[in-house]
């Protein structure tokens, strides 16, 4: 798994692919839509809200946009301030908020369910190739393998302690990234307020996207998902509708010029993953769309089709010569 994210979904905001302009009705008086744009953990983000009542739409895009802010001060690994830096840190954290706590237990079961392809302990093997490869002269062919080697001592998802009163990381050098995470909690997140809210039709994209309902016109909101050999190209669209999807892909960020060294890890070996050029993900919630298209980049055809069939997923898989593959539950 990896600690950097590029977006590869193109979102359309009506159903069947058409788009809709924000505060316009449809042919069946669906209700007015709201749209924001912006980022949210270093990633494109965008809130599609149908309500009735304007002011209502406005005051819970605010609101969502306060939630954003609370748990980027709480998960990002770019504020020096935020809980998770602090544990990175220190080794340890008294009294941590709920959600990392939340987030870390969603991890470690991911880990499990995955077979432990997706662990957020990674960040050390990322701050090893970013730093081989800042050197002006750094060996093409990556860290060396003594290197790599003591780095995944330190990769263990089993010695993250994960307890509600304090969470503690037991072996020294260790280091969380929630980026293979993150941004599906948050997205999940934000419909929970909504749905709080009342609302029945929103698309959530905090960096994964999550539809909350199907769309006001009945049918279900449109996704594309793009040609990860080239971007902006959809190659795909997908009906969503109460469900979740997120794609991950090695591509999306590379430490060499060459393009060989991506932001993928296994866990098992320290080494970057070529095995899938994208993975997407279609599941209940973007936490577990986000976690597991995580994983599966770095897993055989055989080990995620029991994932896919347990957990009730579809996965979109795309080879390195653009074949596709695609399991369904």
């Amino acid at each position: 798994m990896g600690t950097t994210r590029r977006r590869f979904i193109a979102i359309t905001a009506a159903a069947g692919g058409l788009p809709l302009l924000p505060c316009a009705r449809s042919a069946q008086a669906a209700p007015l839509l709201r749209v924001w744009t912006g980022s949210a953990l270093g990633a494109d983000a965008t809130l599609q809200i149908h309500h009735p009542d304007p002011a209502t739409a406005d005051r819970l895009i605010a609101a969502s946009l306060a939630e954003v802010e609370r748990l980027e001060r709480i998960l990002s690994l770019y504020r020096a301030d935020s809980a998770l830096c602090r544990l990175n840190r220190d080794g340890v954290l008294v009294d941590p908020p709920f959600d990392l706590v939340r987030v870390l237990s969603e991890s470690q079961r991911y880990g499990a369910i995955s077979g432990g392809a997706f662990d957020v302990t990674v960040q050390p093997l990322w701050d090893l190739y970013a730093k081989h490869f800042s050197r002006p002269d750094a060996a093409p062919g990556g860290p060396a393998s003594d290197a790599i080697a003591a780095t995944i001592a330190r990769v263990d998802e089993g010695a993250l302690e994960v307890d509600p009163a304090r969470l503690r990381l037991a072996r020294p050098g260790m280091g969380i990234t929630l980026n293979g995470i993150g941004q599906g909690y948050v997205t999940d997140r934000v419909v929970e307020l909504l749905r709080g809210g009342g609302v029945e039709h929103a698309l959530v994209d905090m960096g994964e996207t999550r539809a909350l309902g199907a769309h006001p016109d009945g049918g279900s909101w449109s996704v594309g998902l793009e040609d990860p050999r080239a971007p902006g190209k959809i190659v795909e669209r997908i009906p969503l509708a109460d469900r979740a999807v997120a794609t991950s892909g090695g591509y999306g960020a590379v430490f060499d010029a060459a393009g060989n060294f991506n932001h993928i890890f296994e866990p098992s070996s320290g080494r970057t993953s070529w095995r899938w050029l994208s993975v997407s993900i279609e599941a209940d919630t973007a936490t577990e769309a986000d976690a597991l298209s995580t994983a599966f980049t770095v897993m055989p055809p055989e080990a995620t089709a029991p994932v896919v069939r347990a957990l009730g997923l579809v996965a979109h898989f795309v080879r390195p010569d653009g074949s596709r593959l695609v399991q369904r539950a």
